[in-house]
């Protein structure tokens, strides 16, 4: 669970409605279920338009990585890849696809299953480097659905603002209802600046920083698996990929 997510949630909203007590406000003036409605369904409204349903679907899932992000551990992916090129070394490559069965992670299952098959290095590598490509441009566009809804949302919060004030000035007949109205109009404002920066912007943006790290760890695992599919030495293998534990 990743701690620094929700604590970010827990004092950025906090702060916001901590600071709307001290200044002598009710919290319930900024509490609007219309406002919110507005705000939430023409932002989503607006980015299910633009996106791909596949892309869509695929930014929902990935979401949860706010909460819970993907193990990513450089050290634990050398003990694996130094365990292969040990096991290759010793029983032969055709060994490895036993132990492809045994990984979880498809990138992973499919270059030991290669190597088991044979292919030579410099293809492994083409291979595996297009195929991470591909994974890497559909995760970053579906962190752009965070950004996008980072971008809509102020405009749909102004929206929601005008449509209230309209509803104000349509009842300038009741002088004591005006002061009430034309606050309760901002609210929508208030949720549309407040979700793009607390929220959606936040998210698009922790999302690259997870689908890079990744990334990162999927390019070591290329190496690792050409040295093994080289027969390489367990130290020379380990001295080139000592640059990713950092």
């Amino acid at each position: 669970m990743d701690i620094l997510s929700i604590l970010g949630l827990i004092i950025g909203f906090g702060a916001i409605l901590i600071g709307q007590y001290l200044e002598g406000g009710h919290i319930d003036t900024i509490m609007n279920a219309v406002a919110l409605l507005i705000v939430m369904g023409g932002t989503l409204g607006a980015v299910m338009l633009q996106t791909p349903m596949s892309t869509f679907l695929r930014a929902m899932r990935m979401s949860l990585w706010i909460i819970k992000p993907p193990k990513l551990s450089p050290r634990l992916q050398l003990e694996k890849i130094l365990e292969w090129n040990q096991v290759a070394r010793r029983e032969g490559l055709i060994r490895l696809e036993s132990m492809a069965i045994e990984e979880t992670d498809l990138f992973t299952q499919k270059g030991l299953q290669l190597i088991a098959d044979g292919i030579e290095p410099e293809v492994l590598r083409e291979v595996l480097e297009n195929d991470l490509d591909i994974q890497e441009s559909d995760d970053f566009q579906a962190a752009k659905v965070f950004e996008a809804m980072g971008g809509y949302s102020p405009t749909i919060g102004i929206i929601g603002a005008v449509m209230g004030l309209i509803h104000v000035m349509g009842n300038l007949a009741d002088p004591a209802s005006l002061g009430s109205g034309i606050a309760v109009a901002f609210v929508a404002t208030i949720y549309g600046v407040g979700l793009a920066n607390l929220l959606f912007l936040p998210i698009g943006n922790k999302l690259k920083a997870l689908i890079n790290k990744r990334s990162r760890l999927q390019m070591m695992l290329i190496e690792g698996l050409i040295g093994v599919a080289d027969g390489d030495n367990p130290r020379n293998i380990e001295s080139r990929l000592q640059a990713y534990l950092n």
